[in-house]
């Protein structure tokens, strides 16, 4: 058994709880176990940087969730933004990144909102958080001058999320944002 395949059997058994709760409790245990002690490799091909933004690769799906690498490229981020419903956690496979957390001012509904920003973490190798909804309102960046590389499990396959921009008032416009595989 590869160390891919040792991680998605217990991602198997760690997505078998209750709850979302015990699920990313789980997750986050057996991602912090395989990269933080190193065992897990992943296949070159996933960790190449992408120079038109960070790369998004899908490394595997099943019905209970997906597995999506990304690569982040010195200065590389995203928006704020939701994870459309999903539960999610997040591990730090090389690099270092920093994670911004938000609380939402207003309801998930509303066209325009204000963010508070919660917490701010720096994250490097073998560190591990979850976002469960809905307090999943976060922005991903890569400070540094290195490239970063974070594995991210999901409780589904994402095809879309609500990406906020920034407004001249200070407030965020709410908008869909398809994602997509590099």
């Amino acid at each position: 058994m590869t160390s891919v395949e040792h991680l998605f059997s217990r991602l198997d058994t760690a997505t078998s709880h209750d709850s979302d709760d015990a699920i990313c409790e789980a997750v986050k245990t057996a991602l912090i176990d395989e990269i933080g002690s190193g065992r897990l490799e992943l296949p070159d091909e996933f960790l190449m940087p992408s120079t038109t933004g960070y790369a998004r690769r899908l490394l595997h799906k099943t019905d209970d969730y997906a597995i999506v690498v990304m690569v982040w490229g010195p200065g590389q981020g995203t928006p704020i933004h939701d994870h459309d419903g999903n539960w999610c956690v997040e591990c730090v496979y090389s690099g270092a990144i920093r994670v911004h957390s938000y609380d939402l001012v207003g309801t998930p509904d509303d066209e325009v909102v204000e963010f508070r920003e919660a917490e701010q973490v720096a994250a490097h190798k073998g560190m591990a958080g979850s976002l469960i909804p809905p307090f999943d309102y976060h922005v991903i960046e890569n400070p540094h001058a290195d490239v970063a590389v974070t594995v991210h499990v999901y409780g589904g396959e994402m095809h879309g999320c609500y990406a906020y921009a920034a407004r001249d008032d200070g407030r965020y416009q709410r908008e869909r944002k398809a994602l997509s595989y590099t």
